[in-house]
């Protein structure tokens, strides 16, 4: 197809106009994102709601399509508005302007992650209202606000609204990943995230001096101790048993504070890490061996939790869960590679999960190179629209549940 014929083809106008909207962070105004897919329900001839579940400037805008036996469970679609910040100078497109070169690319913030699943949803539904096809469950399109950011603001909020607990949710599909390969990557549960600070005290003075308990030698046992432990999940990764980074725990050290002058030995270090922990690991264990750590270092060190998630059930990939059964009869019909595995970031799915009702992560994308998050992000034309097929599929299995 020329370029000339993407540029004139609706579905593809409608997704480079959402990305040309910056919601990026930080201190996103959503109101162009909810004017638009207002224009996009009215298209559909489907009601909208705007709901507020934490501040007003975080909306969660939810496009709805009754179904025929709407006393059922729904299925709720969910894709989130914002997109995470870009560095212009390292781009070859301006990263708002949803470039299109003549090899069908369209360049632009939020091609992979993740503005092109909600409209393929929408573009999905237009084909199936085209068709005649009435749902049997109702369906819900959900545009949510703040998930880059951790969606404490947005789905964390709104799963606790009456309005959430209205819709009567029976299943929920969100996010996946971009593939390299023809293998769609599918995740059906998520790592666990804590965010941890030590506030590590020691005897303070002269920087000449070889003084006793420093905050910077207890610093440096705790520190090597939990490297040592990501060393360990490093060798698992390497060990040929077809782990994938969701399987394993990860622990980065993402900030380090202290000190105030060359020559003189802080009474204070702070450091915060970022511990993505395995659904296998034991949690309560594990968090005893890290204060043990500290106290082999010589105590004097406070653990305060930024962020401390629970364990959250995965997702049942078997034939107790008729909504996996359906999805899966639309891709094996679609002859689609699916690979299921544990999500090794984050994604809304975990707040769905919590109130233990099945989600799965899913993003029609392959055979791209993964730039999610990166410079020059970019989605194939012909990828894209073919994803809407593939939508348009697992949409209808899931209805008729």
């Amino acid at each position: 197809m020329t370029i000339e014929k993407w540029e004139k083809n609706e579905e593809i106008q409608i997704f480079r106009e959402y990305l040309r909207i910056p919601s990026v962070h930080p201190d996103i105004d959503y109101t162009a994102c909810v004017e638009f897919i207002r224009r996009q329900a009215d298209s559909l001839e489907l009601p909208v709601d705007v709901v507020y579940p934490a501040v007003e400037s975080k909306p969660v805008v939810i496009i709805k399509w009754l179904g025929t036996a709407p006393e059922l469970p729904s299925i709720i679609l969910n894709s989130h508005m914002d997109v995470v910040p870009v560095f212009p100078d390292k781009w070859t497109h301006e990263p708002f302007s949803a470039d299109l070169d003549e090899e069908g690319r369209i360049f632009a913030r939020g091609t992979q992650d993740m503005k092109s699943v909600g409209t393929q949803y929408l573009g999905a539904i237009r084909l199936l209202k085209a068709s005649g096809f009435q749902p049997k469950r109702t369906v819900y399109v959900a545009f949510n606000p703040d998930e880059e950011t951790g969606g404490v603001l947005g789905v964390a909020e709104f799963v606790k609204t009456d309005y959430y607990k209205q819709m009567n949710v029976g299943f929920s599909m969100d996010e996946g990943a971009t593939s390299a390969s023809d293998v769609h990557l599918l995740f059906y549960a998520e790592r666990i995230r804590w965010v941890l600070k030590l506030k590590v005290s020691g005897t303070s003075g002269h920087g000449s001096l070889l003084l006793p308990n420093t905050a910077g030698v207890k610093l440096n046992y705790v520190l090597n101790k939990l490297l040592e432990f990501r060393e360990s999940q490093s060798q698992r990764l390497k060990s040929g048993q077809n782990l994938v980074i969701g399987d394993v725990t990860s622990v980065n050290l993402t900030q380090l504070s202290g000190g105030v002058q060359s020559n003189v030995v802080p009474p204070l270090f702070e450091a915060i890490f970022d511990i993505r922990l395995s659904i296998t690991l034991d949690l309560v264990g594990f968090e005893k061996q890290i204060r043990e750590w500290c106290k082999e270092a010589g105590g004097g060190i406070e653990l305060e939790f930024l962020q401390k998630e629970s364990y959250v059930a995965p997702t049942k990939l078997d034939d107790s869960n008729p909504f996996w059964l359906a999805f899966k009869k639309a891709t094996d019909e679609l002859g689609l590679k699916i690979k299921p595995i544990v999500c090794f970031g984050a994604t809304d799915c975990r707040f769905i999960r919590q109130q233990g009702t099945p989600a799965i992560g899913f993003s029609p994308i392959i055979n791209t190179p993964v730039l999610i998050h990166d410079h020059d992000e970019f989605l194939q034309a012909d990828i894209y629209l073919n994803g809407i097929e593939v939508y348009k599929k697992i949409i209808r299995n899931l209805t008729e549940v």
